[in-house]
Protein backbone atom coordinates (compact mmCIF):
# COMPACT_ATOMS: atom_id res chain seq x y z
CA UNK A 1 0.00 0.00 0.00
CA UNK A 2 1.13 3.26 -0.42
CA UNK A 3 -0.10 7.16 0.22
CA UNK A 4 0.65 10.05 -1.80
CA UNK A 5 -0.84 13.66 -1.44
CA UNK A 6 -1.33 16.50 -3.13
CA UNK A 7 -0.73 20.24 -0.91
CA UNK A 8 -4.73 20.53 0.01
CA UNK A 9 -3.38 18.87 3.50
CA UNK A 10 -0.27 17.63 4.37
CA UNK A 11 -1.47 17.99 8.03
CA UNK A 12 -4.10 15.48 7.82
CA UNK A 13 -1.91 12.48 5.22
CA UNK A 14 1.10 13.18 7.29
CA UNK A 15 -1.73 12.13 10.59
CA UNK A 16 -3.05 9.18 8.17
CA UNK A 17 0.45 8.02 7.40
CA UNK A 18 1.32 8.11 11.21
CA UNK A 19 -1.64 6.03 12.09
CA UNK A 20 -1.19 3.35 9.40
CA UNK A 21 2.37 3.36 9.89
CA UNK A 22 3.69 3.93 6.56
CA UNK A 23 5.71 6.79 4.76
CA UNK A 24 3.88 8.64 2.07
CA UNK A 25 4.85 8.02 -1.29
CA UNK A 26 8.22 10.87 -2.33
CA UNK A 27 6.78 12.78 -5.19
CA UNK A 28 6.46 16.75 -6.04
CA UNK A 29 3.42 18.43 -6.87
CA UNK A 30 4.72 22.33 -7.79
CA UNK A 31 3.73 24.73 -9.92
CA UNK A 32 5.24 25.84 -13.23
CA UNK A 33 5.54 29.55 -13.72
CA UNK A 34 2.58 30.02 -15.53
CA UNK A 35 0.84 27.98 -12.10
CA UNK A 36 0.82 24.87 -14.39
CA UNK A 37 0.43 21.93 -12.54
CA UNK A 38 3.35 19.37 -12.29
CA UNK A 39 3.70 16.10 -10.80
CA UNK A 40 6.67 13.67 -10.67
CA UNK A 41 7.12 10.86 -8.35
CA UNK A 42 10.15 9.48 -7.30
CA UNK A 43 9.20 5.79 -6.42
CA UNK A 44 8.00 3.04 -8.06
CA UNK A 45 4.09 2.71 -7.72
CA UNK A 46 4.09 -0.45 -10.37
CA UNK A 47 1.21 -2.84 -8.90
CA UNK A 48 0.79 -0.93 -5.81
CA UNK A 49 -2.37 -0.01 -4.31
CA UNK A 50 -2.03 3.46 -3.67
CA UNK A 51 -4.59 5.82 -2.08
CA UNK A 52 -4.20 9.76 -3.09
CA UNK A 53 -5.22 12.22 0.03
CA UNK A 54 -6.45 15.46 -1.16
CA UNK A 55 -9.40 17.27 -0.22
CA UNK A 56 -10.88 20.15 -2.81
CA UNK A 57 -11.17 23.39 -0.73
CA UNK A 58 -10.37 26.71 -1.59
CA UNK A 59 -8.72 27.07 -3.56
CA UNK A 60 -11.26 24.48 -4.94
CA UNK A 61 -10.07 24.62 -8.62
CA UNK A 62 -6.55 23.88 -7.71
CA UNK A 63 -6.97 20.90 -5.33
CA UNK A 64 -9.12 19.60 -8.19
CA UNK A 65 -6.33 19.49 -10.77
CA UNK A 66 -3.67 18.34 -8.41
CA UNK A 67 -5.65 15.36 -7.46
CA UNK A 68 -6.49 14.55 -11.17
CA UNK A 69 -2.61 15.09 -12.78
CA UNK A 70 -2.13 12.98 -9.26
CA UNK A 71 -4.17 10.03 -10.61
CA UNK A 72 -3.45 10.60 -14.22
CA UNK A 73 0.69 10.09 -13.15
CA UNK A 74 -0.22 7.04 -11.15
CA UNK A 75 -2.16 5.44 -13.77
CA UNK A 76 0.62 5.91 -16.48
CA UNK A 77 2.90 4.22 -13.94
CA UNK A 78 1.00 1.05 -13.70
CA UNK A 79 -0.37 1.77 -10.43
CA UNK A 80 -2.65 -1.61 -9.58
CA UNK A 81 -5.46 0.63 -7.84
CA UNK A 82 -5.88 4.55 -7.24
CA UNK A 83 -8.43 5.27 -4.56
CA UNK A 84 -8.78 8.87 -4.67
CA UNK A 85 -9.26 9.92 -0.65
CA UNK A 86 -11.11 13.12 -0.59
CA UNK A 87 -12.45 14.34 2.56
CA UNK A 88 -13.91 17.62 1.81
CA UNK A 89 -15.36 16.73 -1.96
CA UNK A 90 -15.60 21.05 -2.68
CA UNK A 91 -18.40 20.63 -5.45
CA UNK A 92 -20.93 18.71 -3.40
CA UNK A 93 -23.24 21.49 -2.69
CA UNK A 94 -24.04 21.81 -6.63
CA UNK A 95 -25.78 18.30 -6.76
CA UNK A 96 -29.23 19.35 -9.04
CA UNK A 97 -29.90 22.16 -10.82
CA UNK A 98 -31.80 24.83 -8.56
CA UNK A 99 -32.75 26.95 -11.66
CA UNK A 100 -33.04 26.56 -15.50
CA UNK A 101 -29.77 26.88 -17.73
CA UNK A 102 -27.45 25.73 -14.46
CA UNK A 103 -25.08 23.11 -14.15
CA UNK A 104 -24.65 19.96 -12.04
CA UNK A 105 -21.34 20.66 -11.31
CA UNK A 106 -20.73 17.65 -8.23
CA UNK A 107 -21.61 14.67 -11.32
CA UNK A 108 -19.20 17.11 -13.83
CA UNK A 109 -16.21 16.40 -10.85
CA UNK A 110 -17.18 12.84 -10.38
CA UNK A 111 -17.15 12.15 -13.99
CA UNK A 112 -13.69 14.24 -14.05
CA UNK A 113 -12.37 11.86 -11.02
CA UNK A 114 -13.26 8.63 -12.88
CA UNK A 115 -12.13 10.00 -16.81
CA UNK A 116 -8.68 10.65 -14.64
CA UNK A 117 -8.49 7.12 -14.09
CA UNK A 118 -9.20 6.42 -9.90
CA UNK A 119 -10.66 3.08 -9.30
CA UNK A 120 -12.64 4.07 -6.19
CA UNK A 121 -13.04 6.99 -3.86
CA UNK A 122 -13.38 7.74 -0.40
CA UNK A 123 -14.96 11.34 1.43
CA UNK A 124 -16.68 12.11 4.40
CA UNK A 125 -20.11 13.27 4.88
CA UNK A 126 -20.80 14.09 1.38
CA UNK A 127 -23.10 16.96 1.37
CA UNK A 128 -26.04 14.92 0.08
CA UNK A 129 -25.85 11.06 0.03
CA UNK A 130 -27.00 10.70 -3.91
CA UNK A 131 -23.75 12.09 -5.11
CA UNK A 132 -22.66 8.50 -4.25
CA UNK A 133 -24.70 7.77 -7.17
CA UNK A 134 -22.63 10.45 -9.02
CA UNK A 135 -19.40 8.27 -9.51
CA UNK A 136 -19.91 4.75 -11.90
CA UNK A 137 -16.94 3.31 -9.44
CA UNK A 138 -17.26 2.40 -5.57
CA UNK A 139 -17.64 5.29 -3.30
CA UNK A 140 -17.48 5.24 0.05
CA UNK A 141 -18.79 8.20 2.39
CA UNK A 142 -17.53 8.14 5.95
CA UNK A 143 -19.23 9.59 9.10
CA UNK A 144 -17.48 11.83 11.24
CA UNK A 145 -20.44 11.05 13.60
CA UNK A 146 -18.36 9.06 15.71
CA UNK A 147 -15.58 11.38 16.58
CA UNK A 148 -18.19 14.23 17.15
CA UNK A 149 -20.29 12.11 19.18
CA UNK A 150 -16.81 11.33 21.72
CA UNK A 151 -16.33 14.65 21.89
CA UNK A 152 -19.60 15.79 23.18
CA UNK A 153 -19.45 13.00 25.57
CA UNK A 154 -16.24 14.30 26.82
CA UNK A 155 -16.60 18.02 27.08
CA UNK A 156 -20.49 18.35 27.79
CA UNK A 157 -21.75 14.54 29.01
CA UNK A 158 -23.26 15.79 31.82
CA UNK A 159 -25.30 18.36 30.60
CA UNK A 160 -29.10 18.89 29.19
CA UNK A 161 -27.91 18.11 25.95
CA UNK A 162 -30.62 18.89 23.07
CA UNK A 163 -29.13 17.96 19.49
CA UNK A 164 -30.58 21.10 17.16
CA UNK A 165 -30.29 21.16 12.95
CA UNK A 166 -29.81 24.62 11.59
CA UNK A 167 -32.29 23.50 9.00
CA UNK A 168 -34.90 21.11 7.88
CA UNK A 169 -32.55 19.63 5.07
CA UNK A 170 -30.42 18.21 8.30
CA UNK A 171 -32.78 16.65 10.13
CA UNK A 172 -31.56 13.32 9.25
CA UNK A 173 -27.80 13.80 10.49
CA UNK A 174 -29.11 15.48 14.16
CA UNK A 175 -31.52 12.42 14.55
CA UNK A 176 -28.44 10.17 13.58
CA UNK A 177 -26.16 12.18 16.33
CA UNK A 178 -29.04 12.13 18.89
CA UNK A 179 -29.05 8.40 18.92
CA UNK A 180 -25.43 8.22 19.58
CA UNK A 181 -25.87 10.69 22.19
CA UNK A 182 -28.16 8.24 24.41
CA UNK A 183 -31.28 9.53 22.78
CA UNK A 184 -30.40 13.20 23.32
CA UNK A 185 -34.08 14.99 22.35
CA UNK A 186 -34.45 17.26 18.74
CA UNK A 187 -34.89 20.67 17.77
CA UNK A 188 -34.91 22.05 14.62
CA UNK A 189 -34.43 25.90 13.32
CA UNK A 190 -37.23 26.39 10.45
CA UNK A 191 -35.52 29.53 8.44
CA UNK A 192 -36.28 31.19 5.27
CA UNK A 193 -33.22 31.92 2.60
CA UNK A 194 -33.95 34.77 0.51
CA UNK A 195 -31.12 34.90 -1.40
CA UNK A 196 -27.82 32.73 -1.50
CA UNK A 197 -25.29 33.16 1.36
CA UNK A 198 -28.25 34.84 3.21
CA UNK A 199 -30.57 33.08 5.94
CA UNK A 200 -33.22 34.36 8.20
CA UNK A 201 -33.75 32.91 11.05
CA UNK A 202 -38.13 32.18 11.32
CA UNK A 203 -39.29 29.95 14.34
CA UNK A 204 -37.40 27.35 16.68
CA UNK A 205 -39.46 23.98 16.68
CA UNK A 206 -39.10 21.95 19.90
CA UNK A 207 -38.63 23.27 23.71
CA UNK A 208 -34.80 24.30 24.30
CA UNK A 209 -35.49 26.33 27.35
CA UNK A 210 -32.80 25.86 29.77
CA UNK A 211 -31.28 23.33 27.46
CA UNK A 212 -27.63 22.90 25.95
CA UNK A 213 -27.89 23.02 22.50
CA UNK A 214 -25.47 21.43 19.82
CA UNK A 215 -26.13 22.53 16.63
CA UNK A 216 -24.75 20.00 14.06
CA UNK A 217 -24.13 20.42 10.29
CA UNK A 218 -22.01 19.03 7.61
CA UNK A 219 -20.38 22.17 6.29
CA UNK A 220 -20.21 25.80 7.66
CA UNK A 221 -18.62 28.43 4.88
CA UNK A 222 -20.26 31.97 5.60
CA UNK A 223 -21.10 30.67 9.26
CA UNK A 224 -24.69 32.92 8.66
CA UNK A 225 -26.88 30.06 8.98
CA UNK A 226 -25.15 28.79 12.35
CA UNK A 227 -24.69 32.33 14.06
CA UNK A 228 -28.32 33.25 13.27
CA UNK A 229 -29.69 30.08 14.17
CA UNK A 230 -27.39 30.00 17.80
CA UNK A 231 -28.93 33.75 18.09
CA UNK A 232 -32.54 32.40 17.75
CA UNK A 233 -31.91 29.33 20.93
CA UNK A 234 -30.47 31.86 23.13
CA UNK A 235 -33.61 34.30 22.33
CA UNK A 236 -35.71 31.16 23.11
CA UNK A 237 -34.01 30.55 26.14
CA UNK A 238 -31.37 27.82 25.68
CA UNK A 239 -28.58 27.95 28.46
CA UNK A 240 -25.61 27.86 25.97
CA UNK A 241 -25.21 26.75 21.95
CA UNK A 242 -21.87 24.55 20.81
CA UNK A 243 -21.57 23.98 16.96
CA UNK A 244 -20.54 20.70 15.56
CA UNK A 245 -19.65 20.42 12.03
CA UNK A 246 -17.51 18.32 9.76
CA UNK A 247 -15.90 20.90 7.17
CA UNK A 248 -15.07 24.03 8.44
CA UNK A 249 -14.81 25.79 4.70
CA UNK A 250 -14.89 29.08 6.38
CA UNK A 251 -14.54 31.53 3.71
CA UNK A 252 -14.35 35.24 3.62
CA UNK A 253 -15.45 37.36 7.42
CA UNK A 254 -16.71 33.67 8.89
CA UNK A 255 -14.16 33.65 11.50
CA UNK A 256 -15.01 37.23 12.93
CA UNK A 257 -18.83 36.21 12.56
CA UNK A 258 -18.20 33.25 14.56
CA UNK A 259 -15.98 35.02 16.97
CA UNK A 260 -18.76 37.60 17.22
CA UNK A 261 -21.61 35.30 18.27
CA UNK A 262 -23.56 33.98 20.80
CA UNK A 263 -21.73 30.75 20.03
CA UNK A 264 -19.97 29.17 23.02
CA UNK A 265 -17.42 27.14 20.31
CA UNK A 266 -17.28 26.26 16.88
CA UNK A 267 -15.81 22.71 16.56
CA UNK A 268 -14.31 21.32 13.02
CA UNK A 269 -12.61 18.59 11.84
CA UNK A 270 -9.63 18.66 10.01
CA UNK A 271 -11.23 17.96 6.33
CA UNK A 272 -9.63 20.48 5.01
CA UNK A 273 -6.84 22.62 6.24
CA UNK A 274 -6.90 25.25 9.14
CA UNK A 275 -6.15 28.73 7.78
CA UNK A 276 -4.25 31.35 10.02
CA UNK A 277 -7.34 32.81 10.97
CA UNK A 278 -8.96 29.58 12.19
CA UNK A 279 -5.93 28.56 13.94
CA UNK A 280 -5.45 31.87 16.13
CA UNK A 281 -9.41 31.90 16.53
CA UNK A 282 -10.26 31.49 20.30
CA UNK A 283 -14.13 30.15 19.51
CA UNK A 284 -13.02 27.74 17.09
CA UNK A 285 -11.46 23.92 17.73
CA UNK A 286 -10.26 21.43 15.36
CA UNK A 287 -10.85 17.67 15.52
CA UNK A 288 -9.28 15.22 13.48
CA UNK A 289 -10.34 12.46 11.37
CA UNK A 290 -6.95 10.64 10.68
CA UNK A 291 -7.53 7.63 12.80
CA UNK A 292 -11.45 7.14 10.90
CA UNK A 293 -9.47 7.97 7.74
CA UNK A 294 -6.44 5.93 8.29
CA UNK A 295 -8.53 2.50 9.52
CA UNK A 296 -11.47 2.97 6.39
CA UNK A 297 -8.11 3.09 4.39
CA UNK A 298 -6.46 -0.10 6.20
CA UNK A 299 -9.79 -1.92 5.31
CA UNK A 300 -10.43 -1.00 1.43
CA UNK A 301 -6.39 -2.57 1.57
CA UNK A 302 -7.14 -5.32 3.31
CA UNK A 303 -10.46 -5.82 1.83
CA UNK A 304 -12.64 -5.72 4.83
CA UNK A 305 -15.54 -4.30 5.98
CA UNK A 306 -15.52 -0.47 6.14
CA UNK A 307 -19.32 -0.12 6.89
CA UNK A 308 -19.08 -2.09 10.25
CA UNK A 309 -16.89 1.04 11.60
CA UNK A 310 -20.53 2.59 12.20
CA UNK A 311 -22.07 -0.06 13.78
Amino acid sequence: MKLLTGNANRALAAAIAGYLDVKLTNASVRRFADEEVFVEIHENVRGEDVFVVQSTGFPANDNLMELLICIDALRRASARRITAVVPYFGYARQDRKPGPRTPISAKLVANLVTAAGANRVLSVDLHAGQIQGFFDIPTDNLYAAPVISADITARYGGRNLMVVSPDVGGVVRARALSKRLANAPLAIVDKRRERPGESEVMNIIGDVAGRSCVLVDDIVDSAGTLCNAAAALMEAGAEEVVAYVTHGVLSGGAVARVEGSVLRELVITDSIAASPAVAEATKIRQLTIAPLLGEAIKRIADESSVSSLFD
